[in-house]
């Protein structure tokens, strides 16, 4: 019997770096049936994701550049899809879909854009916002289907754009790799931190969005007769200004900056506390595997963050940019220990029913064959 021809799909995202849109990708394509689809993967950054991958055995591009609707790239990507014979691709986020979304209508193969958050805000000023507006409906108009990972961006799109060809398909976890039963290298002893000390949390990017700053004022207003330390594990725009915020604050003796690290599974078993005071978030990925490894998670009631968490069922919601709200959520946690685990325990059994990563690679597979019949 001949066997099938295996369906070639280019994921594409924006940078090398490990982030949640990164850890997506790299979730993806190891989980995709290899019976049928053979993934080839290109960045528009080098970096940690692109050596994974190799390690990995997928044929991984990078074609340097960071801006987006950058035609000067278009040929090059064009070419690298004749000569990798794709089928469909797959575009994560705003910045890979512009710089890929010609190349693709030119040789008239089917474009899925996964939306990890759109790129306008709330916080935007008037003529950016709306700049970046106009962006994604022209993108959204070009692709043949559009992904949205939460319901409220789903419903953010539609208050906007025609959603005519967009569908809900939520993010999903690798349960074998955040898995708080697996042992893992002790990273309080590698820090110095007793066992006894309660140890909060940041796990992101250091930039606006994730807002790290909210979290150090908060943590400036909870005495210091505590044992508590806040550990920031991340890179971005905003990592000097949070280590001047820390001195300025005086705080400096509870704050562990500990950069980017790869072994974010150790990292949340040696967690009590994970914390995502962000400003706006598509379905972050960093919350869902906090909660995957049986963190009490304290985050902001926006976007797909609130629909994963019920507050004091699974976790702690609060508004954003409320340091003095934020600092009573971080007591509270800290002095009662039972409710930590409680909290816990039911986020595990959340992402275990509803966020793995087979249930939403089955879901993708599904969308990938419905594209090419089209």
């Amino acid at each position: 019997m001949i066997p099938l021809k295996k369906i070639r799909v280019l994921e594409t995202i924006r940078q090398g770096k490990v982030g949640g849109g990164e850890t997506h990708v790299l979730d993806l394509v190891e989980e995709l049936d290899k019976e049928r689809y053979e993934p080839v993967v290109l960045s528009f950054t080098d970096g940690p994701m692109v050596d994974r991958l190799a390690r990995m055995g997928v044929r991984t591009h990078v074609i340097p550049t960071e801006r987006p609707f950058d035609y000067t790239k278009w040929k090059e990507v064009k070419t690298l899809l004749q000569d990798e014979k794709i089928d469909v691709v797959h575009a994560h986020g705003t910045r890979a879909n512009s710089n890929v979304f010609w190349p693709s209508k030119s040789l008239r193969l089917p474009l899925i854009y996964t939306v990890h958050g759109w790129s306008f805000h709330a916080d935007q000023a008037p003529l950016i916002k709306l700049y970046r507006t106009l962006g994604e409906k022209f993108l959204l108009r070009n692709a043949t289907q559009a992904v949205c990972v939460s319901l409220n961006n789903y419903k953010d799109g539609a208050d906007r754009f025609n959603m005519q060809h967009a569908c809900i398909i939520r993010n999903g976890i690798n349960l074998s790799r955040f898995n708080p039963e697996v042992c893992q290298p002790d990273v309080r002893k590698e820090l110095g931190i007793g066992k006894e000390t309660v140890l909060v949390g940041f796990v992101a990017r250091m930039t606006i969005q994730k807002d790290p700053c909210t979290l150090l004022r908060a943590l400036a207003r909870i005495p210091k007769e505590i044992d508590l330390r806040l550990l920031l594990i991340g890179e971005g725009d905003l990592q000097d200004e949070t280590v001047r915020l820390a001195h300025e604050l005086e705080i400096e003796d509870r704050v562990i900056f500990s950069g980017f690290r790869q072994d974010v599974p150790a990292v949340l078993q040696a967690l009590d506390i994970y914390c995502l005071p962000s400003l706006w978030e598509g379905l972050p990925i960093g919350l869902l595997e906090a909660m995957a490894m049986e963190n009490a998670v304290i985050a902001t009631a926006i976007d797909g963050t609130k629909e994963v968490i019920e507050h004091r069922v699974d976790g702690l919601l609060l508004p954003p940019q409320h340091p003095e709200l934020l600092a009573d959520a971080i007591h509270t946690l800290a002095m009662d220990k039972a409710l930590r685990l409680t909290l816990a325990r039911n986020a595990r059994q959340k992402v275990v029913n509803h966020y793995n990563v087979q249930k939403m690679t089955r879901k993708v597979e599904t969308l990938y064959q419905k594209v090419l019949l089209e």
